[in-house]
């Protein structure tokens, strides 16, 4: 009987196993599950983390290009307008506001909202604004409940027709099997970006067209996988087990095939949602993907690529993000690849 180290060596020189590795430390690897789970939290509590509502634009002129940290004074007024100052103090007179590089008093009885100081109200701009006032953080926010979801129910559609189309190939006659992956091959050999932005500029540009576009050129290389996956099963001794007692070819594919290919199917789908959220990025900034005033990552950036040196901020926040949800499901697909993959074996 070997001990533990010995085993592992005995199965490493054979080819049984192979030590879990990646071009990421396993520590950082771990941490993808992590930081996908927060941004998943982050999504989901977006309506009550948000500081405020992603869409208002209470004062425009006043709240436009603001840098991070900016605090202002909000002056209801008795009209029903709202009015952003950078100060805002009670005199004899009324309140004292200094606004847009000027200082104006506004008469007592103007102001709905006036304390014995001033006003209490005041708003704070964690992030900065954009050039229509509105809160950078509850828009990155909210527009991570866009471009989350785009990645999750585009990589949905996909994995679907995927194992759909994948399992028949594998599991079917030939001359299906044939005809099916002549036809993905040819999608393959199509532009891709081209496929995209042909079928964008198509159709009227909304959401759920772009689930249905980023799920419906996604798929290819999941079936292949699939199939190959299948291929490799069919002459495995349970499966003869499984003929020989007479099983149906459906009762086989659903209940042995498919369940016994999906560990790197798993793996390659949720490496797949990174590069769905840069795409769904790429076409919100073109203009192809969200539409305004529905904030997603993707027209985030969009909003900010005129100013980027005057402010930075507009287009680097939502950025980051993007840059960071990316790592988070490719960290995860390779640690996935380490847990379900039965060949290997802790280094």
């Amino acid at each position: 009987m070997l001990d533990g180290a010995a085993s592992d060596r005995t199965l490493l020189e054979g080819g049984l196993a192979r030590p879990r590795g990646g071009i990421a430390p396993r520590a950082l690897r771990s941490a993808g599950g992590v930081l996908v789970g927060v941004l998943a939290v982050l999504a989901l509590a977006a309506p009550w983390l948000a500081p405020h509502d992603p869409t208002r634009q209470l004062d425009p002129a006043a709240a436009r290009y603001r840098p991070p940290g900016t605090v202002l004074a909000v002056v209801e007024l008795a009209d029903g307008r709202t009015l952003l100052a950078d100060r805002a103090a009670r005199t004899a007179e009324g309140l004292r506001v200094e606004r847009l590089g000027r200082t104006e008093v506004l008469p007592a009885e103007g102001v709905a909202n006036l304390t014995p100081e001033g006003v209490a109200d005041r708003r704070l701009f964690l992030l900065g604004t954009d050039g229509y006032g509105r809160d950078l953080l509850s828009r990155i926010l909210h527009g991570a409940r866009i471009s989350l979801g785009v990645a999750l129910l585009s990589v949905a559609l996909a994995l679907t027709v995927g194992l759909l189309v994948g399992s028949l190939a594998g599991a079917g006659p030939r001359l299906l099997d044939g005809v099916l992956m002549r036809g993905v091959d040819a999608l393959l050999a199509f532009p891709w970006l081209f496929l995209v932005l042909a079928l964008t500029a198509l159709f009227r540009p909304s959401t759920t067209l772009v689930i249905l576009v980023l799920g419906a050129t996604s798929w290819m290389g999941l079936s292949r996988l699939v199939r190959a996956e299948i291929l490799s099963l069919k002459e495995r001794e349970f499966i003869l087990a499984a003929r020989g007692l007479g099983l149906h070819p459906a009762r086989i594919l659903l209940r042995h095939l498919l369940p016994n290919s999906l560990n790197p199917v798993v793996v390659q789908a949720t490496l797949t949602v990174g590069n769905v959220i840069l795409t769904e990025s790429a076409l919100s900034f073109l203009g192809m993907g969200v539409q305004p005033p529905t904030a997603s990552w993707g027209n985030i950036v969009a909003d900010g690529r005129d100013v980027l040196t005057t402010a930075w901020w507009v287009s680097t926040f939502p950025g980051l993000m993007i840059v960071l949800a990316v790592l988070a499901f490719n960290l995860l697909g390779d640690r996935l690849r380490d847990v379900l993959d039965p060949r290997t074996i802790v280094r």
